[in-house]
């Protein structure tokens, strides 16, 4: 059994604040952890989506004041968004009969509609935490290869073989494209959406180019932008923005785009095994992107990533700015071999980086000079996690 470490998260925020909303794509694992939770505190649990529980919720003001002094559990609460007012309400009330923490915890999909809602009308009294697929620090390190290849979604990590994670991944993207997709946002034809994903999937870690690619795909550079920003919100893109500083050069403005699992990412484009990734082209990408996406998850709370790159060639993969205003930059290489480029001295020349770190695939730990790094994955991510305890 895998433990998710958004565990003790989730129990921490329920201790300090009367609501939390675990937010997170779908089958990354919100319900297990909830029911988890729930037999642990004798929580009462409602999923939104089955038609008799929200029937009990017909008139929740009434029913959820019954419930006070226990914690409740809503699943899917985008299906039944009018809940927010009525939870203000119930949480006003509390606080004045002294039940000011632990009394809702609230799951969704990242819907964008969910967190316009609580915005306005759950302030102050609500914190929200994202559940991500498995991270590098909740899995053995031995398994970090079959992490990268089949990507952290439960069902696809701890699929019997390959064949089965691929097809489960290929499941989950018609599931998005045909049911939720046109849930969470406004209509829009799937087909043209499994085109936009799949060119993204293409060019994993490029630069976002909204004309090159609404001119590919017919449509309007405001689709483009409505079709980024949806996959965004629902979690399922990362959207890097450049890291800018006051320098005499001419600095990158446009963001660089990332399919956040790499399994997903690896679906679109029908590679089944750690071999037919290797002989892609976008094994570079994919790599990049992973340990991007395990890195960011391992950072302290309050930590800002993005890139960095001039139109001279300086660059550098992903730039770290940590509470403290320690600053951070790593370099990403699918090699083992402690290799830097031109570009990366050039970039830590403009950056004035507190630390400098290659990030390899292997697990060696050594000096590349004496200010670089060479480390692995599973082990930046541990140092990064201390991080938040200091």
């Amino acid at each position: 059994m895998i433990v998710r470490q958004a565990k003790n998260q989730i129990l921490l925020a329920l201790s300090r604040q009367a609501a939390v909303a675990l937010l997170g794509p779908r089958q990354v694992g919100k319900t297990t952890l909830a029911l988890e939770i729930a037999e642990q505190q004798k929580a009462l649990y409602f999923d939104l989506e089955d038609p008799l529980e929200r029937d009990k919720l017909a008139n929740p003001g009434p029913f959820l004041a019954g419930l006070e002094d226990r914690l409740v559990i809503l699943d899917e609460i985008h299906r039944l968004p009018g809940l927010f007012p009525v939870l203000r309400g119930l949480i006003d009330q509390g606080r004045r009969k002294g039940k000011r923490f632990g009394r809702f915890l609230l799951l969704g999909s990242a819907s964008p509609e969910l967190l316009r809602q609580s915005g306005e009308t759950l302030a102050g009294r609500i914190s929200f935490l994202d559940l991500n697929p498995f991270s590098i620090l909740e899995v053995p390190i031995e398994e970090m290869e079959t992490l990268w290849l089949r990507g952290g979604f439960p069902d696809s990590f701890l699929a019997a073989n390959n064949p089965h994670s691929l097809a489960w991944r290929k499941d989950m993207i018609r599931t998005y494209l045909e049911r939720d997709i046109p849930l969470f946002g406004p209509r829009l034809p799937g087909e043209t959406l499994r085109r936009f994903w799949t060119m993204i999937a293409h060019t994993q870690g490029s630069l976002l180019n909204s004309a090159k690619l609404a001119g590919a795909l017919e449509v309007s550079n405001p689709t483009i932008n409505r079709y980024t920003d949806l996959l965004v919100d629902l979690l399922l893109l990362r959207r890097l923005q450049p890291y800018h500083i006051n320098v005499k050069k001419r600095l990158v403005k446009k963001p660089k785009i990332y399919i956040r699992d790499s399994g997903l990412l690896h679906a679109l484009l029908h590679l089944e095994n750690a071999s037919a990734v290797l002989g892609h082209p976008v094994a570079g990408g994919s790599w990049e992107g992973f340990v991007i996406e395990n890195l960011i998850q391992a950072a302290p709370v309050g930590t800002v990533p993005g890139f960095y790159r001039t139109s001279a060639g300086a660059e550098m993969d992903l730039v770290m700015e940590l509470p403290g205003g320690k600053r951070w930059v790593f370099e990403i290489k699918r090699s083992k071999t402690g290799k830097t480029s031109r570009g990366f001295f050039e970039a830590c020349q403009d950056l004035r980086p507190d630390r400098n770190f290659l990030i390899h695939s292997g697990r060696e730990r050594f000096p590349l000079s004496n200010q670089t790094e060479v480390m692995g994955l599973g082990e930046m991510a541990g140092l990064l996690q201390t991080l938040d305890s200091l």
